[in-house]
């Protein structure tokens, strides 16, 4: 696939039949969904819409990820939560098996800064317990790396520098937990770009993630309204032979054409 084909984008909560028609009439092949609230709520997907969802996918070559949400705690260990927490996870990539996705994103969690040790140590056997269980039914399991907060906010991600998604990555094998690439994360720490993909390469990658900022805070800006080194980011993932989809997280519609015909420019 040349690389204009290979951009996607995050279309959230809307209602993944529309999502998927307008990837058809824009000639996009790349979607990513949420299936938390809204039309898409994991509750609504009978057997009936699902095969639809599958039929309209396969016979028009669009492949389709469910990312589940980030304001669930992987990290929780709190008694009652946490068991709940676990059945969300696996309920997420059933209903990706379901509908056929090629891909699920998940994330590690927060802390709230006076927790750490034991926040890590949940998040990190809950994803080595569904990295095994999304390999054991065909799912392919992606770990974001989230975004900086503030220095003195009480609340965290996890996974939002180079040193910390190591943990993950050392502990689980690649074949359990893939990396989704989140471009405009990388950009608010000092590892930048260019840090993570040098302590990480591109094997793992089973998605690259796009938005812009101004490298402070978050804020999913289009390319070009913000800082970050687009034609560096593109130059370092395509001569280095990454051949994955990317996802576009900004914009109008009409942005995201247009900034699909900039950004293939690019490499």
């Amino acid at each position: 696939m040349s690389l204009k084909d290979r951009i996607g984008v995050d279309a959230g909560k809307t209602r993944l039949e529309d999502a998927i028609q307008w990837a058809i009439d824009n000639e996009f092949f790349f979607l990513d969904f949420n299936a938390d609230a809204g039309p898409n709520h994991m509750d609504t997907w009978t057997p009936e819409r699902s095969r639809a969802v599958r039929d309209l996918c396969e016979s028009n070559g669009i492949s389709i990820g469910l990312h589940t949400l980030s304001a669930v705690n992987v990290a929780e260990y709190s008694p009652y939560v946490s068991r709940a927490v676990e059945e969300y996870m696996r309920a997420s990539v059933d209903l990706a098996n379901q509908l056929d996705c090629a891909w699920t994103v998940v994330h590690a969690g927060y802390h709230f800064t006076g927790d750490v040790p034991e926040r890590k140590k949940a998040a990190l056997e809950r994803l080595k317990r569904i990295g095994k269980y999304g390999a054991d039914t065909g799912q392919n399991i992606l770990l974001e790396n989230l975004n900086f907060e503030p220095e003195h906010a009480e609340i965290h991600y996890m996974a939002h520098t180079v040193e910390e998604t190591k943990e993950y990555f050392n502990e689980i094998p690649p074949e359990h937990l893939g990396w989704a690439f989140t471009a405009n994360h990388s950009h608010l720490v000092p590892d930048g770009i260019d840090g993570f993909l040098d302590a990480f390469g591109i094997d793992r990658i089973g998605e690259v993630r796009l938005a812009d900022n101004h490298g402070d805070y978050e804020v999913h800006l289009v390319p070009g309204e913000g800082n970050l080194d687009f034609a560096n980011l593109f130059t370092r993932l395509e001569s280095t032979g990454y051949k994955g989809h990317y996802s576009m997280a900004y914009g109008s519609d009409q942005e995201r054409i247009d900034s699909r015909n900039h950004l293939s420019t690019l490499a």
